[in-house]
């Protein structure tokens, strides 16, 4: 229900009648709660908030909050706790509990199939189709999320565990849990039943040749065909940080030649998708490992992504989101966050920052270059963990596509409709082009002018890039603000692989001034630094002479302020 970002209609404060009457019908919902936890959960005198919302299915549901979480979520008169209100009291609802693999897809809008549900030892709780369930992940007791029984446990149980079995209605990840205070679920120790499952479950594992308990076969290639969230996306949760963990995972109490076998054949059985996840995973690692340094913290998102993780891709392959099964970086992020490997806040509005990393996490530290990349590398990046990383000015080149009006030129010489070309080739070309129909005019000169202007970005250890039309410079401008004070604010800077919170620092601590960043009006995922007063004398030093980028490509550095003696 919450998968998509949904539209706030009014946002208003409780009222102390509303307040008695929610306190009655969330003790009317859920009557094994105590007084003293109902009045924990609907307090007499903090401040509850009332949200009207609709989703992007176009539903009316009403939101209570307090202490800037959601608690509560009202749809057709039925009240529903959040995943933050049953982090809190984890056993208000009977709790079903699945693979960690299965819950970006929870979150991404999926039901829960009964293929996906870990059959407990002890059995399942007794519900009746239409109960109010909680979905935990094996291991911890907190909930992920909250869905309603589409049959009963015995229908589950006859069915085979197969089909629906839950419709889920809201998840830990999903757009009514960012509304909060975007916080982890915390760790609650199992109970001794599900203790015994758990080990239960390990046993399975490790035991290759025996029957399974429950359903499902620990063969790897079987694994895959069992259900559209069965222990295909388990499989697919073993193999994300590399080849080498799977075979360590599997190899419990089996022989080293055996393990080699089934790794061999769970990789060739992964589809493009968990590929493309297992790639993913490698480039994160890697980058954490040996690219990002504590010093770069906060670091853009979008930063990590293009400057830290494309350069640790393999020769040959390409990173691509939409192509994993987690379709957005942002979601790729809070699954390693939920793995508590690293942090990631919204410093400013619609834009997110790692601000912490476990570099002392069992995954990091038992990651390992791959082959591909020289150990040369990998030492030289290890040295220079202790000093900053040298910026490099990218290369930039304008470039030409030929257009539909000059296609008659271009064809003769083998060119067509969007052809790439230097302003080199383009001369060439025409010259030739003269020479053989004996044209001459010294006039005209509006052949460039009538080709599609593009650019290649070239940055250090990176492939060339084309993109189309001209690059757009650095934007530097001073604007008034109140009280009369100005600010300088510089745009673009991620066009030339500058980073700009990194810029925002170094200005701050060379001009002693406040430096933030935000995010440029009428764009999506273009961010702009801030800073107090008219800094573009130390800009000019900064971008010149220290990143050594073209003048040409800085507009507004004639606004510096006159340098001279006040009156």
């Amino acid at each position: 229900m919450f998968s998509r970002a949904f539209r706030v209609r009014s946002n208003t404060a409780i009222k102390g009648s509303d307040r008695r009457k929610l306190r009655t019908d969330v003790a009317a919902a859920f009557p094994n709660l105590s007084a003293e936890q109902l009045t924990e959960f609907i307090p007499n005198k903090e401040e509850l908030n009332v949200i009207k919302i609709y989703s992007h299915k176009g539903e009316a549901v009403t939101v209570y909050m307090n202490n800037r979480n959601p608690i509560l979520f009202e749809i057709e008169k039925a009240l529903y706790p959040t995943v933050y209100t049953l982090w809190v009291y984890p056993d208000l609802l009977p709790a079903f509990s699945t693979w960690p693999a299965v819950l970006p897809k929870l979150a991404g809008g999926a039901d829960l199939m009964l293929p996906g549900v870990v059959v407990p030892s002890s059995g399942f709780p007794q519900v009746e189709q239409g109960t109010l369930c909680a979905v935990t992940l094996l291991g911890n007791r907190a909930p992920v999320a909250v869905a309603v029984a589409t049959m009963s446990t015995a229908e589950m149980l006859a069915a085979g565990m197969k089909g629906k079995g839950f419709a889920v209605l809201h998840t830990y990840m999903d757009h009514l849990w960012e509304y909060g205070d975007k916080s982890c679920p915390p760790t609650l120790a199992p109970l001794v039943t599900d203790s015994a499952e758990k080990e239960s479950a390990e046993d399975e594992e490790e035991m290759e040749g025996k029957e399974p308990v429950i359903s499902f076969s620990t063969d790897p290639l079987q694994r895959v065909d069992v259900g559209d969230l069965s222990l295909k996306e388990r499989d697919s949760c073993a193999i994300l940080i590399g080849k080498e963990e799977l075979g360590e995972n599997r190899a419990a109490g089996t022989a080293e030649d055996a393990s080699t076998e089934v790794q061999q054949e769970a990789e060739d059985s992964r589809t493009p998708q968990e590929q493309m996840d297992a790639l993913f995973n490698q480039c994160f690692f890697h980058a954490l490992k040996c690219k990002v340094k504590k010093s770069d913290l906060p670091l853009l998102t979008s930063t990590f992504l293009r400057s830290h993780m494309f350069s640790c891709c393999p020769a040959g392959q390409q990173l691509d989101i939409k192509k994993s099964s987690y379709k957005k970086f942002s979601k790729f992020l809070q699954c390693m966050q939920h793995q508590k490997i690293l942090q990631v806040r919204e410093l400013n509005k619609g834009v997110e920052s790692i601000v912490e990393v476990d570099w002392k996490h069992p995954d990091i530290k038992a990651f390992t270059v791959p082959e591909g990349f020289s150990s040369a590398s990998a030492a030289q990046e290890s040295k220079s963990e202790d000093r900053e990383q040298v910026y490099h000015a990218p290369e930039i080149i304008s470039l030409y596509g030929v257009s539909t009006k000059m296609l008659p030129l271009f064809q003769e010489s083998g060119h067509r409709k969007g052809s790439i070309l230097s302003s080199s080739e383009v001369r060439s070309i025409v010259i030739n082009y003269v020479k053989t129909n004996e044209l001459v005019d010294e006039t005209n000169k509006k052949c460039l002018e009538r080709l599609q202007p593009l650019h290649q970005v070239t940055f250090s250890g990176q492939e060339p890039v084309v993109r189309k039309g001209n690059i757009e410079p650095i934007d530097i401008t001073i604007a008034q603000r109140s009280s009369n004070k100005k600010v300088t604010i510089i745009k673009n800077l991620e066009l030339y692989g500058l980073d700009p919170q990194c810029v925002a620092n170094i200005l701050q601590q060379k001009v002693q001034a406040s430096a933030t960043i935000a995010p440029v009006p009428g764009t999506k995922d273009r961010v702009q630094v801030q800073i107090q007063g008219n800094q573009i004398h130390h800009l000019a030093k900064m971008l010149l002479e220290e990143y050594q980028l073209p003048r040409k490509y800085i507009q507004g550095l004639e606004k510096a302020p006159k340098l001279g003696r006040k009156k």
